[in-house]
């Protein structure tokens, strides 16, 4: 167990770092070049909001852990992103949806950290939040153009948002971690949150011709360490070479 301070940092990092890899995947693969580009520098962003986040991480832990150390010498059970950021990539309907449910809450989650009694953690909330706000923009835009699209891009995003929607209720459903860091004015209260995700993707759906799926029934586990098969195969690809080559430098 992580003191909630720390656990939070975390949170946010590894959320950025997975979601970064997942993305990088599509690396010489996306549709057409200019998304191909769109979706790396996205990673990219995200990559960067990590580092920042791992770095403070590994200050505030006092252990001497950097921010590769943080990425690459934790095992799976110590990661505390959310289960949606670590599902596949599938096709490209899936990998929009994921993007959208994701931007739609970090908007709103890093716009409340500006305002974190932890100056640290709100000046990166700030350096973020021009970044953040293309990737909902993106996202937004191209769940409007296969929801409103033809009938086959129509029903790819609407199956990826059926199949899709257990996962996002962990984005705003608050643990121990997000209650004490609110009552310490570190983090945004999560009640605050939900609503405004809410309102965003009901409003995005609704333009975009989709039907937001009725059950309420979600997955759970990510924050608290408890994770999908899918993040053991992605840690497994991203920490090979500096778990069989200990400690080597570029």
């Amino acid at each position: 167990m992580y003191p909630p301070h720390l656990d939070y940092l975390l949170r946010l990092a590894d959320n950025a770092l997975i979601l970064a890899q997942r993305l990088g995947e599509w690396c010489g693969h996306g549709p057409v070049l200019e998304q191909d580009i769109a979706l790396t520098n996205i990673s990219l962003d995200l990559l960067g909001q990590a580092r920042m986040l791992y770095t403070y991480a590994g200050e505030l832990e006092g252990q001497g852990h950097d921010e590769d150390a943080m990425a690459y010498l934790r095992d799976v059970h110590q990661f505390r992103n959310v289960l949606l950021v670590e599902q596949p990539n599938q096709d490209w309907a899936f990998t929009i949806a994921r993007q959208f449910f994701y931007d739609a809450y970090n908007f709103y989650n890093y716009k409340a950290l500006m305002q974190s009694a932890d100056e640290r953690l709100a000046a990166i909330a700030e350096k973020s939040l021009k970044e953040v706000t293309y990737h909902l923009r993106f996202s937004s835009e191209w769940m409007l153009r296969l929801g409103d699209g033809t009938e086959l891009s129509h029903q790819k995003i609407q199956t990826a948002v059926d199949e899709l929607w257990p996962f996002t209720g962990e984005l705003t459903a608050p643990n121990a971690t997000d209650e004490a860091l609110s009552a310490a004015g570190i983090a945004p209260d999560m009640h605050d949150i939900q609503p405004l995700w809410q309102e965003k993707v009901a409003a995005i759906l609704s333009e975009a011709t989709l039907k937001q799926p009725a059950s309420a029934w979600m997955q759970s586990g990510g924050k608290d360490g408890r994770h999908t098969e899918y993040l053991g195969f992605i840690l497994a690809e991203m920490q090979y070479l500096q778990r069989t080559y200990p400690g080597q430098q570029w």
